[in-house]
């Protein structure tokens, strides 16, 4: 969803709310690669409680949506990110997914009064992590950087989005689509050709995605579900000719959590009769989901259909497991259903450890969904993502 993503909040529940603080630290500081002494042990509850919104734009009420001008920045908002995840093949059957996600977060309303290039009131962060299912590893890479002197930033038309040299690119002016995404670290890299596939999905109430009763507790949301992805993948000595498919969540909003509300939990499913699923639970401290946890189906041709959380979709937990970095307890398998669709679907991480352990830690990963639809079989791919677990006290 994108609310923010664990560290990283979407909505998206999605991945940015949470990261101020770390940006603050880190982005201005000096921006790293991987500053991993930059991990303040905030938690999510802490960092999103201390924000301040005075000074933003806010997400007041639905609004038209302009492409390709809203691919790029809106730094009016205090928070937005490009998330992309996917699911790729080589031709010998090997599976490997993939997450990058930019961040941007501005550190006061306005920019500063000084001539100085390097001067800025935007931070930026990444987040890059392969799984590599074959050989049961998952790797995991963060940046900072100023959005001064070319370092990081986002520009919409010819589409230009990165944090260094992690980048998304588009086609040219006017020409947004295929879009080239290219992330490195060390001996693991992506660059990939994303098409645009089926057309872009306005998330909640016409993009409009409420994550409070508040005015102004919203995001702007909206996703590409399913663009067809060819490109290469290096996995240390290996490198890998891959196809498949790919998942966009772009959001942008100056808001927090609702009151009560600890992390979420978020899925998106490919599914192999053509339909794309998105759900997420905005959680509470004894498990259950605030009513404004939500979800929607997205039908071959590209049309949503809104999903009720808890009527029309239901999520149940179906296993757990234990971070060797301080014994938090994520749940690890769920049985999704739709009942009035007769769907009971079975989503299984391809691998159990896929928590990155950077400056918020956070759960996001590649899953494998199989299942039935009353009628007969069905499967597909996808990722989850699970924010508010690690460093999560036990409820008293």
């Amino acid at each position: 969803m994108s609310v923010g993503r664990a560290s990283g909040l979407r909505t998206r529940p999605g991945a940015a709310w949470a990261l101020v603080a770390v940006l603050l630290t880190a982005a201005l500081a000096g921006c790293g690669r991987d500053d991993r002494g930059a991990r303040a042990r905030l938690t999510l509850i802490e960092t999103l409680g201390g924000a301040d919104t005075v000074g933003y734009a806010r997400a007041r009420e639905p609004r038209p949506f302009t492409f390709p001008l809203d691919h790029g920045a809106h730094p009016d908002f205090r928070n937005e990110w490009w998330y992309v995840t996917g699911n790729l093949t080589d031709g010998a059957g090997r599976r490997v997914g993939f997450q990058l996600t930019l961040f941007r977060s501005a550190l006061a309303p306005a920019a500063p009064s000084t001539a100085s290039a390097w001067a800025t009131n935007q931070a930026w962060m990444g987040h890059f992590a392969v799984t590599d299912e074959e050989g049961g590893r998952f790797r995991s890479f963060q940046r900072f950087a100023r959005g001064a002197v070319g370092l990081a930033g986002a520009r919409a038309d010819p589409l230009d989005v990165r944090v260094e040299d992690w980048s998304l690119e588009g086609s040219g002016p006017g020409a947004t689509w295929p879009v080239r995404l290219r992330a490195a670290d060390g001996d693991v890299a992506v660059d990939l050709v994303l098409e645009r596939g089926k057309p872009p999905v306005r998330q909640g109430e016409d993009g409009l995605s409420r994550k409070g009763p508040e005015p102004g507790n919203a995001s702007y949301y909206y996703s590409f579900t399913r663009m067809p992805t060819r490109g290469r993948v290096v996995l240390g000595a290996d490198t890998l000719q891959v196809t498949g498919a790919s998942w966009l969540d772009r959001e942008w909003s100056t808001s927090a959590l609702p009151a009560g509300v600890v992390g979420w939990d978020w899925f998106a499913l490919q599914l192999g009769n053509g339909w794309d699923l998105m759900v997420y639970a905005l959680r509470r401290a004894d498990g259950s989901a605030h009513a404004l946890s939500s979800g929607v189906l997205v039908d071959p041709s590209g049309v949503k259909r809104p999903l009720a959380y808890g009527t029309d979709i239901t999520v149940t937990p179906t296993d757990t497991w234990t971070s060797p970095v301080d014994g938090s307890v994520y749940p690890s398998g769920w049985l999704v259903e739709l009942p009035g669709r007769g769907w009971r679907l079975d989503v299984l991480p391809v691998l159990k450890n896929q928590e990155l352990d950077l400056a918020f830690r956070y759960w996001e990963g590649a899953v494998v969904v199989s299942g039935s639809d009353g009628r007969g079989g069905l499967g597909g791919r996808g990722y989850v993502e699970l924010t508010g677990y690690a460093g999560a006290l036990p409820e008293r």
